[in-house]
This record gives structure tokens, sequence and C-alpha cells, in this order.
């Protein structure tokens, strides 16, 4: 039995939650995996020794429950419109069981006036937590994640096209970190809360990237030719909508215009690349066209054939045919609340203030 304290990795099936939970048990930490519903990912949790927790993350008392008998926990809000609401019961249950450290999954973007709600309530979850008055806050806020590219990878594998509205194909806005990357920093801070904590990090890749090279490095781990099309934000909504990842609700696409329109204004270029993930775990971060070798070598579906290719350019009629997304009237039908003066981040000038370059921490390869 683990001697180190229990963790509870909340979305813990997710993107981050998952390769975080295995990453604190191969430390060593006994960790309690908070998920929807039994799946092959719990499975694959409980075969590496995870005591899996089936609940409501919204559901204050679940949240109860999941952290009877927990000393450190990851605060990892699900993509939806209620991220607040998750975050706030999570407080009020961690405040409730004295937990000592809590690492919280933030934005890039973060900022009180964001034209986003998601943004916006990232902003006030973080703020919220911090209240708790006897326990530490490591933040983690990562910008453009290598995953939103893999979303339209099979269009490059088909049609050799890598379609996003990012702007211009040589410009050099982001430097994108993998998943496991972000995880990294997560349970290193989870593993050493006396080095990391009261810092917040934003992990990012190696290199600042253009979208001409995300297509390059495409294609090469894909073995043909990809070519980067700037596509409007309306075709962007009509791909959504017509071929929708498994956690993108039309709210998530209604934020994810807002973040596009933020590529394109180089937010997420300033400042980046950092040394977070270097600094946090004793090792250096991945560079996207290995993100996507190992996305591609896990994905037989991406190899080339005859039935594919037309499978994809089905795909893309789909697309056509589709209606656009009225983004303004899906926020007005939800209701979301509004800022009397939104701005986005560069527009904020708390936002530039308060993200400058921080001080480096010392390396921390125990928890590499």
């Amino acid at each position: 039995m683990s001697t180190q304290p229990k963790v509870l990795i909340t979305s813990a099936a997710g993107k981050t939650g998952l390769p975080a939970a295995m990453q604190l048990l191969e430390l060593g930490f006994s960790v309690r995996a908070f998920v929807r519903q039994n799946d092959h990912r719990t499975e694959r949790l409980k075969s590496a020794g995870a005591e899996v927790f089936v609940g409501n993350q919204y559901d204050v008392t679940d949240l109860r429950h999941a952290m009877q008998g927990v000393q450190r926990a990851y605060q990892c809000a699900p993509t939806a419109p209620n991220g607040l609401h998750f975050n706030a019961a999570f407080t009020v249950a961690a405040s409730e069981a004295d937990l000592e450290h809590v690492v919280t999954l933030g934005q890039w973007l973060s900022s009180a006036d964001h034209p986003s709600l998601f943004t916006r309530e990232v902003y006030l979850s973080d703020h919220l937590t911090r209240l708790l008055p006897r326990t530490t806050v490591t933040s983690v806020n990562p910008g453009w994640f290598a995953d939103n590219y893999l979303m339209v990878l099979p269009s490059a594998a088909h049609l050799g096209q890598f379609t996003m509205p990012l702007g211009p194909g040589d410009e050099k806005k982001n430097a994108p970190p993998s998943n496991e990357d972000i995880a990294r920093v997560v349970a290193g801070a989870l593993a050493d809360p006396e080095t990391h904590a009261g810092k917040t990090y934003r992990p990012t890749g190696p290199e600042l990237l253009s979208p001409n090279d995300i297509a390059a490095a495409m294609g090469r781990a894909l073995g043909r030719k990809v070519r980067y099309v700037n596509i409007s934000e309306k075709m962007m909504t009509k791909a959504l909508r017509a071929n929708p990842p498994s956690n993108y609700s039309e709210a998530a696409v209604s934020q994810l215009a807002l973040y596009a329109e933020e590529y394109r204004r180089g937010t997420f270029a300033v400042n980046a690349p950092t040394t977070d993930v270097e600094t946090v775990t004793g090792r250096k971060p991945e560079a996207f066209e290995d993100i996507v070798r190992r996305y591609v070598a896990s994905h037989p579906e991406l190899m080339p054939s005859v039935a594919r290719r037309l499978t994809a350019l089905g795909g893309f009629l789909k697309i056509l045919a589709t209606p656009a997304l009225n983004l303004e009237i899906v926020q007005r039908h939800r209701d979301y609340v509004q800022t009397r003066e939104p701005r986005f981040s560069q527009d904020d000038e708390a936002w530039t203030r308060t993200h400058q370059p921080q001080p480096e921490a010392p390396l921390n390869l125990k928890s590499a």
C-alpha cells in the first residue's frame, strides 16, 4: 500500500485527467479517479491501481464522498457552460475535507471581462479556490492545446488539408502543448506542493509554430503532403455541427470561435514558448510532430485507403450541406451572463500586466 498522500483526480477519464492519474500512480501515489461512468478508460485506471469513483462532478454530495480520506486534488472542470457550478461545489467539498493542496486547470486567456463566458468562469473559479484558508493552490494555465489540431487530422490524412480559422499560414502564433505534458505539470505540482504551491504555470510546446508549420508536421507524420487552408468562422461552425467531437456542444463551439479570434490576434504567442514543462518535470516538452506521430500510430483509421477517402469526401459534402451556427443566438438563447465591457485578453490592461514572464523555479527532477 502506498504511504504517499491520497490524490483525487476529477475528470479522470479526460484528456489531462487520465494521464495525470497514470503518472501519479507511477510515482507511487494512491489515486482516486472521479469519472462519470465505467468504460475502457476506467478499466485502464483500475488495472494501473487507481480507486475509481463513479459519480456526478456537479453534485456536491458526490464530491464530498469522493474527497473522504483525500489530501490533495486536481480540479479539472468539464468543458461546459456550468463549469463555475462544478468549481463552486468542488471548493465547498475541498474546504470541508480540509485538503492540503489543489492543482487547478485554468486558461492562459483567463480574465475578468473576457467575451467568453467559459473563460470568465475559469477566472472566478481560480480566485474562488484560492480563498480556501488552509489549502495551497497551484494553477496550470495552458493555451491552445495540440489536441485541438488533431480534431481535423482525418481531413489531413485523407484529403491532404488542414482546415482551421487561424489566420495567415506563415504567422507563428502558438507553441502547442500535448495533453501528456500538461498532465505532467499537474502531476509534478501535486507530487511536490512545497515547491509548487502558489505558483502559476503555463505549459507550452518547445517552439512557436505557424499553421503552415502545423500542416507540414502533420504531413511528415502521415507520410503525405498536407496543405493549410484558412477557413472562415462560419465554415468552422458548420464543420463542428456536421461532425462534432464527443465533448463539443453548441455552447462549446460558441466559445471555441472566440478562442480562434484570440489565436488570430496572437494572444497564444505572447511570452511563448515557456520553460514551465521542464521547470516542473525536469524533461523537455514534446515537439508537435512527435505528438502527431504518436497519435497516428494509435489510430489505424488514419491510414490511407479508397474507402476512407470516400468517407472523408462524404464528410466534407455533409459540412457544405450543414447550416452554420449563429453564435450570438446560441449565447442569447442560453441566457449567458454578459459583461458590461467585454475585452479580449490583449486589450485588457490587467491581463497584460499579470501575464508577464515569471521568474523560473528550480528544476524539480523528483517529479519527472
